[in-house]
């Protein structure tokens, strides 16, 4: 099994960086993720809620979560990083404009399964607008 499927056997998915802004491609990620049938809780420090699902200020306070996608800039990317590994994530996929070396070095140092510089979950899945 490869990373991308690994990744996808999760029972729910984070989406880090989701948006109630259906343009920005926080809430196309997440959308995709309800649109496959799959569990998938939004992490964000300001909203509260996002497609009808409750969202989480940061990793530590939701729910488990072992696939965790990323779309945040490359700073802020680290500092989730940081959080993931604290939260006992074990999978992360920093969608194209998220990952950061450092990010990249840290989470793979700390265990976790690390997708980046590769695809994109909508490519993957099979987003619908």
């Amino acid at each position: 099994m490869n990373d991308i499927e690994s990744f996808l056997t999760a029972a729910t998915f984070g989406v880090a960086g989701a948006s109630s802004n259906r343009a920005k491609y926080g809430n196309k990620v997440l959308r995709c993720y309800l649109q496959n049938d799959r569990s998938a809780i939004p992490i964000h420090p300001l909203e509260t809620e996002v497609e009808g699902q409750v969202a989480y200020k940061d990793l530590a306070s939701a729910p488990a979560i072992e696939s965790l996608s990323i779309i945040t800039p490359p700073a802020v990317t680290e500092k989730i990083v940081d959080q993931a590994i604290g939260a006992g994530v074990k999978h992360v996929w920093m969608q194209p404009g998220a990952e950061s070396q450092t990010a990249i070095e840290r989470a793979r140092e700390a265990g976790l399964i690390v997708i980046a510089g590769g695809p994109c979950v909508l490519v993957v899945l099979g987003y619908r607008e």
